[in-house]
């Protein structure tokens, strides 16, 4: 992994190949560290949409964040890791995570026992033996983690976390249990937008598919978020707390309280008016880039 400073955007792994191709090397031009692509319905198989992004740069680091354990067994996991890792030596991140109930139930799995099911997953891959010649650094490997048990299998089976839909007190907890010496990736919305009744409203319209998801809800409730705070789309406390809006400034106000808080990188999702629009997001990132320094 590449710099402080990273992005997580769902079409970098959708659409044309050639916007995703043209967009990585945009960002790779603007000193952008790290890039991230999902897997969800509809997108790219994620390590295939990371080795188009890898192909396309030069430098800069590509993740999966995250690629599903119920996508593909633990076998074609570590192969597709190995291989990347090698062939893109130092730029590719493995993320791994147990997606949600209602995605993995309509794969035709059953969702039970998420920590468990990771730990069996792990324990596969690390019993897998490849032809692929062993890099001098392997691809770092980190756990989608909110809560404290898929957090410590984070730091005692993995290279750390990658977390998402989080706010910078949830950061604070997750570097308590990691410790001092595992990677610590938080997810950040973002929306470049002074005022508050249209920001609020562009971060309702994305927060309303996970205020669905109960791995989001429950962890927020862990936080000391309230029924009436999750309910709808979220509060204006809530929906303040996990997308940072306002003018650029601002926006990196949130993202040093997340370096504070004990990230070692944080990936900013920009949110647009519509819909994810990958060239809105550009235009917001140009935007951040000198606020950040980069």
């Amino acid at each position: 992994m590449d710099g402080r400073i990273g992005v997580w955007h769902p079409h970098l792994g959708r659409g044309p190949a050639e916007l995703s191709r043209q967009a990585a090397v945009t960002l790779q031009s603007l000193g952008y560290g790290t890039l991230w692509v999902n897997e969800g319905p509809g997108s790219r198989e994620p390590l295939a949409a990371a080795a188009i992004l890898l192909a396309a740069t030069r430098h800069i680091a590509i993740g999966t964040g995250i690629a599903s354990i119920w996508a593909r067994d633990a076998t074609a996991m570590a192969a597709g890791a190995a291989t990347l890792g090698e062939a893109f030596e130092g730029r590719f991140i493995l993320g791994l995570g147990v997606s949600h109930g209602v995605l993995v139930e309509n794969r035709g799995h059953t969702y039970a026992k998420p920590v468990s099911a990771m730990r069996a997953y792990l324990d596969q891959m690390d019993q897998t033996v490849t032809d692929v010649p062993a890099p001098s650094h392997p691809a770092p490997r980190l756990l989608a983690a909110l809560r404290p048990k898929m957090l410590e299998l984070s730091r005692d089976r993995a290279g750390g976390a990658h977390s998402y839909f989080v706010p910078p007190e949830h950061t604070a907890g997750a570097r308590a249990i990691l410790g001092p010496d595992r990677l610590l990736v938080p997810e950040q919305a973002v929306v470049i937008e002074p005022d508050p009744a249209k920001a609020r409203a562009i971060a309702r319209a994305h927060m309303h598919h996970y205020l669905r998801l109960p791995n989001y809800v429950n962890n927020l409730k862990d936080l000391g978020y309230t029924d009436d705070d999750l309910a709808g789309d979220g509060s204006d406390r809530l929906v303040d707390a996990i997308v940072a809006w306002g003018t650029e400034e601002a926006v990196v106000t949130r993202i040093r309280a997340h370096w504070d808080a004990g990230a070692d990188h944080v990936a900013l999702q920009p949110l647009s008016p519509d819909a994810p629009d990958l060239a809105d997001a550009l235009t917001q990132l140009k935007r951040l880039a000198p606020a950040l320094g980069l």
